[in-house]
């Protein structure tokens, strides 16, 4: 049984195919499902105004290409300042463009270098991601979450980049853990998954499951 993963990002399909490695199905991205089925797939919309309404966008255009079980996800990035615990300003805060505002994306290196920009200039920085998912498994049969399980821990951004760099998850390279002040890359295997929210979408996942008795 597949269910296919509304994104291209490599590193988050990885991500999710440990996260679930559990259930009794295979996680596919959207560039294998499109060669399996030979069809060019189109850029799905994001004009979302909170993360939960760009994953619910993102799953049904891509269940309606697909005709098959198929969930997106989408996340906010908000941050503080770590020394005096306040926001940091409005018009700085990502929230759900985490790559930048516009058309244009920013790519790895880009988003590395202004993340790292607001280190030097406010200090060491915590940062929660708000994640959200939608799953549609048929069209009877969907659910989707914005509960706070699926947020990540807060971590910590630096200003000096980890050797060890991830396609799409450029931001793990300056991200420490709150409670030991290390780099997610310096801990035993794959802490910084503690950024999203392992569990969170591990129970998501077997509560539809056992709701619409699929197991």
């Amino acid at each position: 049984m597949q269910i296919i993963y509304g994104t291209g990002n490599d590193g988050k399909i990885a991500y999710m195919q440990r996260a679930l490695r559990d259930f009794p199905f295979e996680i596919l991205g959207l560039k294998a499902a499109a060669k399996e089925r030979g069809i060019v797939l189109t850029e799905a919309p994001e004009t979302g105004a909170t993360p939960l309404e760009n994953a619910r966008q993102k799953a049904e255009s891509y269940f309606e290409i697909l005709g098959c079980p198929v969930f997106s996800c989408d996340s906010g990035l908000y941050l503080w300042n770590y020394a005096t615990g306040e926001p940091l300003p409005e018009e700085l805060q990502p929230g759900i463009h985490v790559r930048g505002r516009g058309e244009r994306r920013l790519s790895d290196e880009e988003l590395l270098s202004h993340y790292i920009s607001l280190v030097k200039e406010y200090g060491l920085i915590r940062a929660r991601y708000k994640n959200a998912i939608c799953l549609i498994w048929d069209r009877q049969r969907r659910a989707e979450s914005m509960d706070e399980e699926l947020w990540g821990d807060s971590f910590l951004l630096t200003d000096v980049p980890h050797k060890k760099r991830v396609p799409g998850f450029p931001l793990d390279s300056i991200s420490l853990d709150m409670d030991t002040g290390k780099y997610y890359y310096d801990m035993e295997g794959d802490s910084q998954d503690d950024i999203v929210s392992e569990e969170g979408f591990v129970r998501f996942f077997r509560d539809f499951m056992k709701k619409y008795r699929i197991l």
